[in-house]
């Protein structure tokens, strides 16, 4: 078996954002090759392009395993139509070009005999340069807004069993399928409402108070994620969900990719906002200095609302509104010291390093512009990563723009748009 590369690279006049309004179209019919489109969904809701081309009966489809609109890339791979190859992986990005215009890179991987690979390879090189040049002519056009949802009424609900468990949920629709929030270690359920609210109309949603956060209780004994796991099932149990949606923040995305190692299953979509690996990959020594450095104000007798100030400094971006700091303001002081401690020892004490080739659920990742604590950087490195080990990759990853480390409350409808596509097409 042979394994080639081809690499076309363009320079257009237009802008990258008016080249990618195009680009984006995965089931578009912009390239002058593609005589009929539509677009189909794979049994996990991922995005496949079925196609005929001019002069051909053939029926191609190709599904797409990556996407990000803040970087304007796409990669997907072939799933039937080209005879005689192993895999065909391809990925197109669209970038500013250094006198002006668009830098286009279009590269395809391609598997198989030799003989075959060599066809195929040079077969590509003409689409893809054909298309590039197709971009270059096509007239752009405004994508139109997406309407956001009316949103629904909330009730709150509480679990006695021990752990008591206090959260927010959207009317029950008749579907098997629960989109469940998880609050970083500085937040609650609160932090959620405008996501909720839109999202109750596409789904069942529910906001979750944590163990010792707002209406929940803290266990016996040291929280462990394993008893996050336990509550997320018992939350599933109770409301009847099949499956579940799980969207996190930060110490919530860490919570959200721990139950995804243990039962992939079960989930439908996972979404990790602000993060992803926490401290899984921090070595002894980093994780014990992190949560050093967090108790000093604890030993010294304070509690969340006296550092609250500081850490929303760091927390929030260099834009967020007054209202929006005050937000941030009372979910960190309404936290008690021993709640607080008890998720520092917790987050600081993983029990594993994340096997991203147990993700087989689509995976929606973002980050806030100004995020300092989960840059864009390490998670556009993190969905990579997933991209490159998850068996069937289907990974989206965007960055709130003008939003800190809480970027669902610094811009919630961004962030509310971007969560609605992912869900909207997700099997219900």
């Amino acid at each position: 078996m042979a394994r080639d590369q081809v690499h076309c690279h363009g320079i257009l006049p237009a802008s990258p954002e008016a080249v990618w309004s195009v680009a984006r179209d995965f089931c578009g019919t912009w390239h002058p090759a593609i005589a009929t489109a539509k677009a189909e969904h794979g049994p996990q809701g991922a995005l496949i392009r079925a196609f005929t081309t001019h002069g051909e009966d053939t029926l191609y489809r190709e599904q797409l395993t990556y996407f990000s609109d803040s970087d304007r890339t796409l990669a997907y791979r072939h799933l039937q139509g080209i005879a005689g190859i192993e895999s065909y992986n391809a990925r197109m990005t669209v970038s500013p070009a250094e006198d002006g215009g668009s830098a286009i890179t279009w590269t395809a991987t391609v598997h198989g005999p030799a003989t075959r690979v060599a066809q195929v390879c040079n077969g590509t090189k003409s689409i893809f340069n054909d298309g590039i040049a197709a971009l270059g002519k096509a007239v752009v056009q405004a994508a139109p807004a997406q309407d956001m949802p009316v949103p629904v009424a909330l009730k709150s609900l509480t679990i006695d069993d021990l752990p008591r468990l206090a959260l927010s949920v959207t009317p029950d629709l008749g579907q098997d399928t629960l989109c469940l929030f998880l609050h970083g270690i500085g937040g609650g359920r609160s932090n959620w409402a405008q996501q909720l609210g839109a999202v109750g109309s596409v789904m069942r949603a529910a906001a979750l108070d944590l163990r010792g956060y707002g209406g929940s209780s803290l266990g016996a004994r040291q929280s462990t994620v394993d008893d996050y796991c336990e509550d997320i099932l018992r939350l599933r149990d109770v409301l009847g969900a099949r499956k579940l949606v799980l969207c996190g923040l930060s110490y919530g995305s860490w919570i959200a990719t721990s139950f995804a190692m243990r039962h992939p299953e079960m989930l439908a979509g996972l979404v990790l906002s602000g993060g992803c690996t926490g401290m899984s990959e921090a070595g002894p020594d980093e994780r014990e200095a992190f949560r050093v450095s967090r108790e000093v104000p604890l030993n010294a007798g304070q509690v969340p609302a006296d550092f609250a100030p500081a850490v929303v400094k760091v927390l929030a971006g260099p834009n967020a509104t007054e209202a929006t700091r005050q937000a941030l303001l009372a979910s960190m002081a309404a936290i008690s010291a021993s709640t607080y401690r008890d998720a520092l020892v917790c987050f600081t004490n993983p029990l594993e390093r994340f096997d991203f080739a147990r993700l087989t659920m689509p995976v929606l990742m973002m980050t806030g512009q100004h995020d300092r604590l989960a840059p864009p950087a390490e998670i556009r490195s993190v969905a990579g990563r997933i991209w490159d080990s998850a068996p069937q990759p289907d990974v989206r990853f965007e960055v709130i723009a003008d939003a800190g480390h809480v970027c669902n409350v610094e811009q919630p409808e961004a962030y509310s748009r971007t969560l609605i596509d992912f869900l909207r097409r997700l099997p219900q």
